[in-house]
């Protein structure tokens, strides 16, 4: 019995796009590893345990976060210039009940997260068939159904329900680089989170785990029950402990520090930095680090390089596609203010082009260009 049979079929109302708009009725599984997210796997975290360790909540929001600061322009594909106010709607603000920057976070967070993104199409233009508007659909609502061999995804479902292939309703889908951070390093989300419940529960018992024990007589359960809440009532609020002759206090387990939590959870800390793909010290996953004002712009190029780039091509290269924007024109980001240098590299750039002049003594760069760049011409 193949995968296919494992799911329960039913017929799927299929629009078939006219004019200009090339979407793809299936696509290829990449892996069978990539399967996982849509099958479940033991070694798949979920999104609330990563979210509950600190160094994934800072790494995917600034990530996350970066990228949807970043605005997306069109390009002429023939000569790379921006194409001024081509852009359409549906590329700044994809759901127009939303903020474009909180549709985008999200996608991030989806492709970081899942290795996939889904945006399900609920406007089409009338004259080019062009998506118009999208809301975006959460991965863990999505499932796929796919051929005998595992090989090709026929159709997929929303919420168990199937999906038209193309056209209103359907899905636009965005590929990340792998099988996403929840699947592929689960094991350590895992481990991250169960050190944070462990450096939480020390919190609540600050000392080592503890048995009263009684010299007398059994105490029935609402006694002992009484006591055990009299004990922890009390060692919240003072430090000195008194017992009479009848309980005797005895210690068990081991205490934070032979347990050697802080070293642990700096080590799961450094390993899930890798595992996002960001620079340690970004997450203050590495003592001793830090990051100066005269580094600053050599970092954010950094993290710019291993950090947002395969993310940001995912997202810029599928909203390249003719179903959003002609096939002579592509989507990318704009990088110029993201990248701007300091006021002082900027001057310095800005008074060595202007001394730069040519036979007719025309300098490489006005000042009335400089203002513009500077955007002090309105």
């Amino acid at each position: 019995m193949g995968i296919r049979d494992i799911f329960a079929t039913r017929s799927i109302e299929t629009v078939t796009p006219k004019a200009g708009a090339d979407i793809a009725a299936s696509l290829p599984v990449t892996s069978l590893d990539s399967l996982t997210p849509f099958f479940g796997g033991v070694n798949t975290a979920t999104r609330e345990e990563a979210m509950s360790v600190p160094t994934v909540a800072r790494g995917r929001n600034i990530i996350c976060s970066s990228i949807a600061s970043i605005g997306l322009e069109v390009i002429d594909r023939s000569t790379g210039m921006e194409i001024e106010d081509a852009t359409p709607r549906v590329i700044r603000t994809p759901d127009p009940r939303v903020p474009g920057s909180a549709t985008y976070v999200w996608t991030c967070e989806d492709l970081l997260f899942y290795g996939y993104a889904y945006w399900q199409i609920t406007e089409l233009f009338s004259d080019t068939y062009r998506v118009r508007s999208v809301q975006r659909v959460s991965p863990a609502r999505v499932t796929i159904q796919t051929n005998s061999l595992a090989t090709e995804i026929e159709y997929y479902m929303v919420d168990g329900s199937p999906v038209p292939n193309s056209g209103i309703g359907s899905l636009v889908v965005f590929n990340g680089n792998d099988e996403g951070l929840l699947n592929r390093a689960g094991k350590t989300i895992r481990t991250g989170a169960e050190l944070e419940r462990a450096a939480a529960m020390y919190a609540r018992e600050p000392v080592p785990s503890m048995v009263l024990k009684s010299n007398g007589t059994a105490l029935p359960a609402d006694r002992i029950a009484k006591l055990l809440d009299s004990w922890s009532t009390a060692r919240r609020n003072r430090s000195t402990a008194f017992l009479n002759a009848d309980v005797t206090l005895e210690s068990v387990g081991f205490d934070p520090e032979k347990l050697q939590l802080n070293q642990a959870r700096s080590y799961v800390s450094t390993e899930l930095a890798r595992a996002l793909g960001i620079p340690a010290y970004y997450v203050d996953a590495e003592t001793g680090s830090s990051m100066t004002y005269s580094n600053a712009t050599t970092q954010r190029q950094t993290l710019l390089d291993f950090s947002l780039i395969p993310l940001m091509t995912s997202i810029s290269e599928r909203l390249s596609m003719p179903d959003f924007v002609p096939q002579s024109q592509r989507v990318e980001y704009d990088l110029s203010d993201y990248l701007r240098g300091s006021d002082l590299e900027r001057a310095n750039i800005y008074k060595t082009l202007n001394s730069i002049v040519d036979a007719e003594g025309n300098p490489a760069l006005t000042v009335e260009e400089i203002r513009q760049a500077e955007e002090m011409i309105r």
